[in-house]
């Protein structure tokens, strides 16, 4: 059985932690970043997600000369209010990269409708690579694209689908901890999902004319390069922003961005890759569950630690509140809830 739909997920992953319905907010014009009176050349302005963040970071160390401005899709519609203000924010600008953003963002239209006409503007992908980490799930009403619908887990709003199905087919910490093993993985298709993660994300890449073939094989051969399904390393943010530089007619630094620059993402939630999965890539795994860091250290669950948490989390709510398409198509399946019977 292969996991769920890369695609599916794309809409409620564009940046967990914020929400889509933002846009109908009142509209205020946010304050725009003061010019640095030493970096005097192109202007640049980054659009996107929490991956954008890094990009821009990226784009400041890699040009010197350039002034970045970080727009940030979270709250674009209600800081910005239209569509029209939002191009005449941007009007100053040499060059324009942006993720895509769909209807609803923003009152007007969406990314091509910002685009229209405008050779400034690049779209830049938005990575989502659910391969290294199959058994990551959102719980509550996905649909309605916002987090406060979520059900919050130990790490955010990241779920183990193991140990959801386990809860709903009421079974103990013992009982679902055996279930983390290679031949469980392997009915539930995990070994499958990096050739489909691979196919969605090079897919999509190719869909805005933005070919990611070649770094993705770079990428790989540095082992796993996601902290969690949406929230890739620097490195791959600061290859995306050279890119995007260079392809604009700019001139990049020959710098390894993450050699200089803290990882902003390893801050937030640490997916394991978990161990015997670890091995199908020839890689060193670990089942240490990373919360974001709030005050202090940040926490880390072994595999015992964060189900006893999930549990504990889970019978706060009613099972109806416990919504997930993937752990719902396993109990439907009687040869795969079989599993959490056994």
């Amino acid at each position: 059985m292969v996991p769920d739909s890369v695609a599916a997920l794309a809409a409620s992953l564009a940046c967990p932690g914020s929400s889509w319905r933002s846009w109908a907010g009142a509209w205020r014009r946010p304050r725009i970043d003061s010019l640095d009176p030493v970096r005097d050349g192109s202007r640049i302005a980054v659009l996107g997600n929490c991956q954008a963040d890094g990009v821009a970071q990226s784009l400041r160390l890699l040009l010197p000369s350039a002034q970045v401005h970080l727009v940030p899709f979270d709250g674009l519609g209600r800081r910005y209010g239209s569509l029209e203000r939002l191009k005449a924010d941007l009007a100053p600008f040499d060059h324009v990269f942006t993720q895509f953003f769909p209807e609803g963002f923003v009152e007007g239209g969406n990314v091509h409708a910002l685009g229209d006409n405008d050779p400034r503007l690049r779209l830049y992908p938005t990575i989502l690579f659910p391969g290294y980490q199959p058994d990551m799930v959102l719980v509550g009403d996905v649909g309605a694209l916002s987090a406060s619908r979520l059900i919050a887990s130990p790490t955010g709003p990241y779920h183990s689908a193991i140990v959801l199905c386990a809860y709903l087919e009421g079974l103990g910490l013992e009982e679902t901890v055996k279930l983390f093993r290679e031949s469980v993985y392997t009915r539930l298709g995990f070994y499958e999902a990096w050739n489909v993660a691979a196919a969605e994300l090079l897919g999509s890449a190719r869909d805005i004319m933005f070919p990611l073939e070649a770094e993705l094989a770079r990428w790989s051969r540095r082992g796993c390069f996601m902290h969690v399904l949406n929230h890739p390393k620097l490195f791959v943010l600061a290859d995306i922003a050279r890119r995007l530089a260079t392809e604009a007619g700019l001139e990049p630094l020959p710098a390894q961005v993450e050699d200089y620059l803290p990882d902003d993402l390893a801050a937030d939630v640490v997916w394991p890759l978990y161990p015997d999965l670890a091995v199908h890539y020839g890689l060193t795994g670990t089942m240490l569950f990373k919360d974001r860091a709030r005050r202090g250290d940040p926490k880390l669950y072994d595999l015992r630690a964060f189900i006893a948490a999930s549990f504990a989390i889970y019978r706060r709510h009613a099972p109806e509140a416990l919504g997930c398409i993937r752990v719902a198509g396993w109990r439907a399946n009687p040869a795969v809830r079989a599993l959490f019977r056994a």
